[in-house]
């Protein structure tokens, strides 16, 4: 084989470092960019955060600086970069890894302690109560033991025989010892709490009712022999088997469903999830217009101080601090893109979606990313990070920006209905029932290619499945 020599020409789109900062950035959540920024905040003194550079003036601390010296500096670093912008379009096709950090700031610990503190988990509650109690310590630590043993439900899931089986020989805890244990835990002011079943949850609430309440003795007698047919709705055979009337039945369910099937839930101590708002949406004028949530947006610059020196040292002594500052200013200004792109897609989608924040879901339109990507002139990956844990503030709560996304479905006009809306109208059909005569999918998708919408019977299930609303036979009532 002949070998020669070719020469080829090609183009190689090579990510800078300050590219792949920008990339990360704009798909961090809120909370992970305050993340992002503490770290930088430590690691790099030509940092600093706005209000910290003006308290420290106000003490007397910051370096002595002209106003030229200053607004020159301010300047530079708050510029349209430009160039930063045709960059920004030319890496948009990337998909670099994702990014994500954990922690909380000190103001949420202080917060979640504040919680702990005032609500007590399950076991401390119990712990409590048994210490108020007048049994003996013995008694005392085998109640102990169950409690340990419970789950964050209030269940005791673990078998009294394992549990026996498990004990060291030399404490002398028999089998009986446990179940004494148990009923006495049972008998708690939370009733419900120590049962292994859902069934004896249920019955343990009951029997803590006064002896006088209406129908309890028939709801007891529901949930400990035919909790199943309930479930079931078969209304019809219950009453056969009860020898009850529909009034009394009727009674009988609304006692049994206001009792708490998971009664230990209220008790678990879980970190709340805080959404803090990139976008507020308000109307002024008539029009709807998004604006960026100043509370989101932490509001940095270069350190002044810092600068000064590094512009009064020798090149070849300041190699360090010189990267430390282009560092600085380059996160600068990609946050601030960051912040720009979020505002440029949340104003796209209000305009295309002005229907939803006067009338609600059921006026939501389809749409997808590629018509805000086409709008825009980024790329359909940009959109994707942007829409992606970024929420948007409105009159009617608080949504995700992808949440204003989603299919459309033929009408017979021709045009499309957004799923979302699809979905609004079902939960209203739901919800304006006739609970005896509950709508079947079928019923409901009959109703909707009345009103122009043709959806087929298995996609009406599959929304209502997805919203949580159980089906037809689990709706009736009597």
């Amino acid at each position: 084989m002949k070998q020669s020599l070719q020469l080829r020409q090609s183009q190689q789109l090579t990510l800078t470092p300050q590219l792949q900062q920008a990339i990360r950035l704009l798909q961090l959540s809120t909370l992970e960019m305050n993340q992002e920024v503490a770290r930088l905040l430590d690691e790099n003194p030509m940092l600093e955060r706005e209000d910290d550079h003006a308290q420290s003036y106000a003490h007397g601390d910051a370096a002595a600086s002209s106003p030229t010296e200053n607004s020159s500096d301010a300047s530079a670093d708050n510029e349209a970069p430009q160039h930063h912008e045709e960059e920004w379009r030319q890496q948009e096709e990337w998909n670099e890894p994702s990014f994500s950090a954990s922690g909380a700031s000190d103001d949420e610990e202080e917060s979640r302690t504040e919680v702990v503190a005032d609500n007590p988990s399950l076991r401390e509650h119990l712990i409590w109560q048994l210490n108020m109690s007048q049994l003996d310590a013995r008694d005392k630590n085998i109640i102990g033991l169950l409690i340990d043993a419970l789950d964050d439900n209030g269940y005791l899931a673990q078998p009294l025989e394992e549990i026996a089986e498990l004990l060291p020989e030399q404490l002398d805890i028999t089998l009986d010892d446990l179940e004494t244990a148990l009923t006495q835990l049972q008998h708690l002011d939370e009733p419900g709490i120590g049962a292994r079943t859902l069934s004896e949850c249920l019955a343990l609430q009951l029997k803590a009712l006064p002896d006088d309440t209406h129908c309890r003795d028939l709801a007891l007698r529901i949930v400990t022999e035919h909790l199943n047919l309930l479930a079931a709705r078969d209304f019809t055979k219950l009453k056969k088997i009860l020898s009850c009337d529909d009034a009394a039945l009727r009674a009988a369910q609304e006692l049994i469903v206001q009792l708490k099937p998971k009664p230990g839930a209220e008790f678990e101590q879980r970190a709340a999830d805080y959404v803090v708002p990139d976008v507020i949406v308000e109307r002024h004028q008539g029009e709807w217009r998004a604006r960026l949530n100043q509370d989101a947006m932490p509001r940095l610059r270069v350190n002044q101080m810092y600068a000064n020196i590094l512009q009064q040292r020798g090149e070849k002594n300041a190699q360090q601090l010189s990267g430390q500052l282009n560092e600085a200013r380059w996160f600068i200004k990609n946050l601030q893109q960051r912040f720009d792109t979020i505002l440029r897609v949340s104003q796209a989608i209000v305009e295309r979606q002005r229907h939803f924040f006067e009338h609600g879901e059921i006026a939501m339109r389809p749409l997808v990313l590629r018509e805000i990507a086409e709008q825009l002139d980024l790329h359909e990956s940009t959109i994707s990070r942007v829409t992606t844990q970024k929420f948007m503030l409105t009159p009617r709560g608080i949504y995700e920006l992808k949440y204003f996304f989603g299919s459309g479905i033929e009408t017979k006009t021709g045009g499309t209905c957004s799923s979302t809306a699809i979905r609004a109208l079902i939960r209203q059909f739901v919800s304006e029932e006739d609970t005896r005569h509950p709508l079947t999918d079928s019923r409901m998708s009959e109703i909707l290619a009345q009103q122009g919408i043709l959806v087929a019977r298995r996609t009406v299930a599959k929304y209502r499945e997805g919203m949580n609303i159980l089906p037809v036979n689990l709706r009736k009532s009597l």
